[in-house]
């Protein structure tokens, strides 16, 4: 059962956001510009397509889906593309929600996910058929892209429809979180907090009329769907969108004159990749103002080897509670200055770092990033109890730490869970794992506190190695040069691969589930 305020619907102007819709004034002012074009197929939608496209599935949504009820789910599962991004913005025009499904997960984790927000609807690419077949009774009626009878082909036989009056705070979007904890939970966007989130990284992301933006990062994430694709589009620029991160083909597409590429959104992980291609010249990447990024802590080993490339990587902070929230600007003097801090709040958004006692810390100390403004979510779908002990009054309190300097940069030491104590001490894992990540031989660590007789925590570094991997006291004699004795890790343990969510956060609970009694 959908909460009460779900339903609700008033006239859009008396809210004051009649012109949201990031299409409908861009189709009127520049219809002839390149809106969005996939890498993949090469297809190209300007402005006028692109809003007559939504404008034909807001019509087939409202065939579809039961007649007089608001707020109904539309979910979609399938890689990114120009198709997603039509549902998205058609079920904003019929007064829906969408829910992008991650494809990554299996049929048991796909089926909980439907089961909690019972969609009306799902709107699949045809490579996930047999995954959706898989889950059984659970699923409502499913309508792959292509072929006969598609989503692709009815939106084509069907007549356009006008938006539907819509209150400003009811949901357009419900993005499942990444579920590092392990249990994903539906995070309610609406209007408002769509067009504010947007708004936040236009302004600090510098996005115009003249951004191209390249997007590897998949639509089932804040930072995909809002971040990049929203406010590009808002903004009247280009999206290019990318089905999958292909370290080779993102490399020849920022190396494309004519394309110009202006902006790229990457965690990490991804960086790193591009970095160590065999096609890595700087040289080519001339249009590109910064790599931004987001999802997981940034070492700054990497930030330095991109500036000696003349490329700054652009620290952020977000998540999809809020959307853009902290985030450096485009000044690789600044990224420099302050190396992995995330920089400063939004325009739109207020932040505090907040003590264990509920009191506002002073600056250079550690506390819990609080938030609050009109992009932060309303709360959780169909779960009261985590939403209120999400908020404090109108603050979110994001579970996050945060260290603020004298000059307003904040820095994000680590996850208010992550932190564990050894021997009275605290440790915060991100900065062991910044220290290990500069090893020349080390591809990716995570670092988590498990339980100890002795120190009651101690730290276990779970390491992916190079070509040649270092030894376990190569590691240890690295972190004595850098680290206190009480943050060093007690145990090493080499991994083939670290299990991370899609926007690069390392799943900490299936590493200690599998570790823990070792």
């Amino acid at each position: 059962m959908q909460p009460e305020f779900l339903s609700a619907t008033t006239e859009v102007g008396a809210v004051g956001l009649e012109t949201d819709d990031p299409l409908t004034y861009r189709a009127k002012v520049s219809p002839d510009r390149s809106a969005a074009l996939e890498i993949a197929s090469g297809r190209n939608e300007t402005y006028a397509t692109l809003d007559d496209l939504v404008g034909r599935a807001a019509g087939l949504l409202a065939r579809l889906a039961t007649s007089g009820v608001a707020a109904q789910r539309i979910a979609f599962l399938g890689r990114n593309s120009i198709e997603q991004i039509v549902v998205c913005l058609a079920c904003q025009r019929a007064g829906h929600v969408f829910v992008p499904l991650n494809w990554r997960l299996g049929s048991a984790e796909l089926g909980q996910i439907i089961a909690d927000c019972e969609p009306t609807l799902i709107v699949h690419d045809n490579e996930f058929e047999a995954v959706l077949a898989a889950i059984g009774d659970v699923l409502p009626p499913i309508m792959a892209i292509d072929g006969d009878g598609g989503w692709r082909q009815a939106v084509s036989r069907t007549e356009r429809a006008d938006s539907v009056a819509v209150d400003a705070d009811a949901p357009c979007i419900m993005l499942y979180t990444s579920g590092t904890t392990g249990s994903p939970k539906g995070v309610i966007i609406t209007r408002r907090n769509a067009f504010a989130s947007a708004v936040n990284f236009a302004i600090v992301g510098e996005v115009t009329t003249r951004t191209v933006a390249l997007c590897d990062l998949p639509f089932f994430h804040t930072i995909g769907l809002v971040a990049i694709g929203r406010t590009t589009l808002m903004m009247g620029g280009r999206l290019v969108i990318s089905d999958r991160f292909l370290p080779d083909r993102t490399l020849a597409t920022l190396g494309d004159a004519a394309l110009g590429v202006t902006h790229y959104f990457a965690v990490p992980q991804m960086a790193a990749a591009l970095r160590n291609a065999p096609g890595w010249d700087p040289k080519a990447l001339k249009a590109l103002q910064a790599i931004f990024i987001g999802g997981a802590p940034l070492s700054p080993a990497l930030i330095e080897t991109f500036l000696e490339d003349g490329i700054p990587l652009v620290n952020g902070y977000g998540m999809s509670e809020a959307g853009t929230a902290i985030h450096m600007p485009l000044d690789r003097d600044a990224v420099a200055r302050y190396p992995g801090s995330v920089g400063f709040p939004a325009p739109l958004l207020a932040v505090r770092l907040v003590g264990e006692d509920g009191q506002d810390i002073r600056d250079g100390e550690v506390g819990e990033i609080w938030v609050k403004g009109p992009s932060v979510t309303p709360g959780y779908w169909n779960k009261p109890d985590d939403t209120a002990r999400a908020f404090v009054g109108d603050w979110y309190r994001t579970g996050d730490l945060g260290r603020r300097d004298e000059g307003g940069v904040i820095h994000v030491p680590d996850r208010l869970k992550d932190m564990y104590i050894s021997g009275g001490e605290n440790v915060f894992p991100a900065e062991v794992e910044a220290v290990i990540g500069a090893h020349p031989k080390v591809r990716d660590v995570a670092v988590l506190g498990l339980p100890d007789p002795k120190w009651g925590e101690c730290g276990v570094a779970f390491i992916v190695a190079l070509d040649e991997p270092p030894s376990p006291e190569e590691i240890l004699a690295h972190c004595a040069e850098r680290l206190a004795s009480y943050k060093r890790p007690a145990r090493i343990v080499f991994l083939d691969q670290i299990p991370r969510t899609a926007s690069g956060k390392a799943q900490k609970h299936i590493l200690r589930q599998a570790h823990a009694s070792n």
